[in-house]
């Protein structure tokens, strides 16, 4: 069991199901919200996440389709956990927000087409100059 939560504790989440994918996006938005140069967030299918505390609830056009609704802590500010529309079944949690080193690494790089030249992200990586939906995400 994995838990997630905010840099306060007030907004926590518990998860009774390994990540079915990690996601390294680089574009602007994910750039904007974390204040880094990407953002990465592990993929759990929903009915394996339980939801404790207040969030608050931020709601913007994706660059991929649809809309992406981001909840972050009221109290701190931490994005804690994001869904985006397309991808119902899933809900993509901060991998900062979980604190577990033992996370496997992103198998995929989105959004390559903004990311800083710097950045490199290694190993066997599926690469997308825009986004890739998860597989088996229905």
């Amino acid at each position: 069991m994995a838990v997630a939560r905010c840099a306060c504790g007030a907004l926590t989440l518990t998860i009774s199901a390994p990540a079915q994918l990690v996601v390294a996006c680089h574009c602007l938005d994910c750039q904007r919200r974390t204040g880094a140069p990407f953002g990465v967030g592990a993929f759990f299918p929903r009915d394996a996440v339980v939801i404790a505390g207040p969030s608050k609830q931020y709601t913007r056009d994706a660059a991929s389709g649809g809309k992406v609704h981001s909840h972050f802590c009221p109290d701190c500010g931490s994005t804690v956990h994001w869904q985006a529309e397309r991808l119902p079944s899933l809900i993509a949690v901060a991998v900062g927000a979980l604190a577990d080193p033992d996370l496997p690494a992103p198998a995929r790089s989105i959004f390559e087409r903004s990311k800083h030249a710097w950045v490199e992200i290694g190993g066997m990586v599926e690469r997308f100059p825009h986004g890739s939906a998860p597989r088996n995400a229905g």
